[in-house]
């Protein structure tokens, strides 16, 4: 076994509600950590705005080093962020976002929470971001958080008193998390919550500081530390063979949407938290000083710990099953607790112990990974004992509220196979993230169900639950029901058992650019759910569009087959726009929405259902040149927004930059980011400023300052900043009206600058060589003008561009203005 194998088994825990990746099989190194961990009664809660926030050094000190249970709380899904994988963005990058905050949890042996707060982009400050969040909904779910975990330390990652100096999110995170910490111990705070959770007081709250946050290594060594606790959290841990931050940078690098992949260290390196609330540690070295970790904080806790801690001492490493007998009696007086909170967590952590150690595998594989409302799957049920305890298999029960006696003694090694079959009831609820159930605001999700509120992830509702007699005391492990298959290269894939609807129907496009009064073709893919689907399918239109046919006959034989057809939609004469619903009607009961699937290895396949509905735009947009080449860098879908209004597309990988191959377009486009993520771009910088030399158009879209690939981003002098302008209805002012970027071939006015999503741009330059012309001025409220969103230069015979301006966000959002800008912008020098 590999150390980093050996690792993510340790640390992804022994959680029974096991995630879609393979199950843990611990060692017994790993299960004699866990146990030192059941011993220590103490808790912190982590709290930040963003997934990516977090402290993975810390996490992974605080519940690794010290066995305190962990969890970070992130207050949004980050849905507004950009995506360096794929091509999905907001709902769709939060829940790939969420499972890379628990695929990293599982890392570092922290845990997760949310609250319902959506990630609307950038803000500069808290005013800006409470003015879009619900404030008292997203307070009520940082209380409900800490009534929930109950943590006695409280860590924020952000200073509340720095308002305006970073991410509005940021900082908002802190001022709600101080606010949180004295009202969940009051009783008239979200009353409904005291009623079933009680409240509770924290000890003490800190904030996670750094020299960063004072400007220089200098005047934080001259600061006052007399509030300051720091942990050398280096720590090296010889069973893994890895030190802690080399833990948290593995935990650090599933954050892979966001570019965030970390190189381990080694040795000392020291984390420094100040006290913001409650009392300081007598002894500072300590984190937990005058706080009772060990079982007696809880009524009937001293004989738990006498027992647990022989089992600690006296752990045989040859034979873990030694210490089950003993393990099972304190379970027996766990479950006797007055305390619920330590009962609920410490009865959920000794049973997975007890399953570790008793070498026990118990699972309940479908033979598809997926099953529809009304339909029968198979399954095949495992349950295997590999220890000599004697254990005995009383019953399982089924998820349709049925038990099955067994009685059978589990004979150790040798496997217990049945299978029996799962039936779906007719009224099941599909499968999909909880929080995009129900239509949101801008600030805030919908969650109807309010139990549901900070959970991850939906909960399974499949389960087999196997009630197993160890030493004369029934002891009960669930299961989710899962799918697995054996794949040619990776070998064993574990997936969810997913519920999708009986048919699901997408429009190939989420825009369709209507550049002429022509109709122009929808696809429309029905997807299967069932054997035999038949159904009518129509189109949802704008009034006074038209369409045809009117209907399409669809007739499926097997499930999870595809049938498309295409509807010929005409526009309007005039410039309009509306959207299209594709509904597909089968036995009076109608579809309407699209399955989405997210597959990639570093997390847990996941499906989607969202309203499957496209944005119709009737524009009358002008350009000039038709051949594009494009260099993808971080995923968008720039070039298939250009083909939407008549440009003909190719994507041009970087090995395939030459002299030769870009003699064949009239423009370059230059991919979000690329210059970020494409390492052996520097070698064809020049070829791309000499095929602008030559009379091309070169334009580049957004890149970062942070880890650019390349000394030289332009052919003259150009330095990025962190210049942004995240009022999407911020004014813009020409400045350079006459310029042709403002009137050939179409004519740019105020009007093209309505309707943007979620921002005007980002990372604009603020330094440029005096070839350049700046178009274009715009501003938050109570900033200065920023006049780099915009920039071009003649190089040669051609023009080179460079522009923050969001282009991959308000392409997909269908805004009319920036697809006739753009166009300007490819047509530029094209005029004779």
């Amino acid at each position: 076994m590999t150390k980093i194998h050996a690792l993510l088994l340790f640390l992804i825990g022994f959680s029974l509600q096991l995630t879609a990746q393979q199950p843990t099989k611990p060692n017994a190194a790993e299960i004699h950590e866990s146990i030192k961990k059941l011993n220590f009664l103490g808790s912190v809660l982590y709290i930040a705005a963003h997934p990516d926030d977090e402290n993975t050094r810390l996490i992974s000190y605080l519940s690794n080093k010290i066995k305190a249970r962990t969890a970070y709380l992130s207050l949004t899904r980050g849905d507004g962020g950009q995506n360096l994988i794929g091509p999905e963005i907001r709902e769709l990058l939060g829940v790939i976002r969420t499972q890379e905050l628990l695929t990293a949890r599982q890392v570092d042996g922290g845990e997760q929470r949310f609250t319902r707060a959506n990630d609307f982009g950038y803000s500069k400050h808290p005013d800006e971001t409470l003015a879009i969040w619900n404030k008292k909904e997203v307070l009520s779910d940082v209380v409900l958080a800490i009534r929930q975990f109950k943590p006695d330390i409280i860590i924020n990652r952000f200073d509340h008193r720095s308002p305006g100096t970073t991410h509005g999110h940021h900082t908002t995170s802190a001022l709600l998390s101080f606010e949180a910490f004295n009202l969940a111990n009051t009783k008239n705070a979200y009353p409904e919550q005291v009623a079933k959770y009680g409240t509770w007081q924290a000890k003490r709250e800190f904030f996670n500081t750094s020299w960063w946050f004072y400007g220089s290594k200098e005047k934080f060594e001259a600061a006052d530390k007399s509030k300051l606790l720091n942990f050398n959290v280096g720590t090296y841990f010889p069973k893994l063979g890895l030190s802690n931050t080399e833990i948290a940078s593995l935990s650090r690098s599933q954050h892979k949407s966001q570019g965030f992949g970390n190189t381990g260290t080694r040795g000392n390196q020291t984390e420094y938290i100040e006290l913001i609330k409650g009392d300081l540690p007598k002894d500072k070295s300590n984190i937990f000083d005058g706080i009772n970790t060990t079982w007696t904080r809880v009524k009937g806790g001293k004989a738990i710990q006498d027992i647990l801690s022989k089992v600690e001492r006296n752990f045989n490493y040859d034979m873990p099953s030694a210490s089950v007998l003993e393990l099972v009696k304190a379970y027996q007086l766990i479950l006797n607790l007055e305390n619920k909170h330590w009962k609920t967590q410490k009865t959920k952590e000794i049973k997975a112990i007890i399953y570790a150690c008793s070498g026990l595998y118990l699972e309940a594989v479908a033979d598809t990974n997926y099953g529809t409302p009304n339909s029968l799957v198979n399954v095949k049920i495992e349950a295997i004992n590999r220890s000599s305890n004697l254990i005995t298999l009383k019953s399982i029960n089924l998820p349709e509220n049925t038990s099955v006696e067994k009685n059978m003694v589990l004979t150790e090694n040798k496997s217990f196979n049945v299978e029996e079959q799962l039936n779906i009831p007719k009224n099941t609820t599909s499968t999909t993230p909880y929080w995009l159930n129900k239509k949101g605001t801008l600030g805030m999700y919908n969650v109807a169900d309010k139990v549901l509120i900070g959970l991850p992830e939906t909960p399974r509702v499949y389960n087999y639950t196997f009630n197993l007699i160890i030493n004369n005391t029934t002891i009960s492990f669930t299961k989710p029901l899962v799918y697995k298959t054996n794949d040619p290269v990776k070998g064993e894939v574990y997936k969810p058992f997913e519920i999708i609807p009986e048919a699901s129907v997408k429009l190939d496009e989420k825009v369709f650019i209507f550049n002429s009064n022509n109709a122009k073709n929808i696809k429309v893919t029905v997807k299967a759910g069932k054997n035999n689907l038949k159904g009518n399918l129509t189109l949802d239109i704008p009034n006074s569009w038209s369409v045809l046919p009117e209907f399409h006959s669809i007739s499926i034989k097997n499930k999870g087959q595809e049938q498309t057809v295409v509807f010929s939609l005409k526009p309007l004469n005039k410039e309009s726009e509306g959207s299209i619903k594709p509904v597909l009607n089968v036995d009076n009961k109608t579809y309407s929405k699209e399955l989405i699937e997210i597959e990639y290895d570093h997390i847990p396949y996941q499906t989607v259902l969202l309203p499957s509905e496209s944005k119709v735009v009737k524009l009358n947009i002008k350009k000039a040149g038709i051949n594009v080449a494009y260099i993808e860098g971080a995923g968008d879908i720039v070039p298939q927004s250009l083909e939407q209004i008549g440009y003909k597309v190719t994507i041009l990988k970087v090995e395939e930059i030459s002299k030769e191959n870009l003699s064949k377009f009239d423009a370059l486009v230059v991919g979000i980011r690329a210059y970020n993520t494409l390492e052996t771009i520097k070698f064809k910088q020049e070829l791309l400023f000499n095929f602008v030399k030559n009379g091309g158009n070169m334009i580049v879209q957004y890149n970062t300052s942070h880890r650019l690939k390349v000394e030289k981003l332009a052919p003259y002098s150009l330095k990025l900043s962190r210049d942004r302008v995240t009022d999407e209805t911020a004014d813009v002012t020409f400045l350079s009206p006459n310029h042709s970027l403002l009137n050939y071939p179409n004519k740019i006015t105020q009007n093209d600058f309505k309707g943007w999503t979620q921002e005007r741009g980002l990372y604009f330059p603020n330094e440029w060589a005096k070839e350049f012309t700046p178009i274009l001025s715009m501003h938050d409220k109570g900033e200065t003008a920023k006049t780099g969103s915009l920039l071009v230069a003649k190089y040669g015979k051609g023009y080179y561009l460079y522009t923050g301006l969001s282009f991959f966000r308000e392409f997909p959002a269908g805004v009319s203005g920036a697809y006739r800008l753009f166009a300007n912008m490819l047509s530029i020098g094209k005029s004779n």
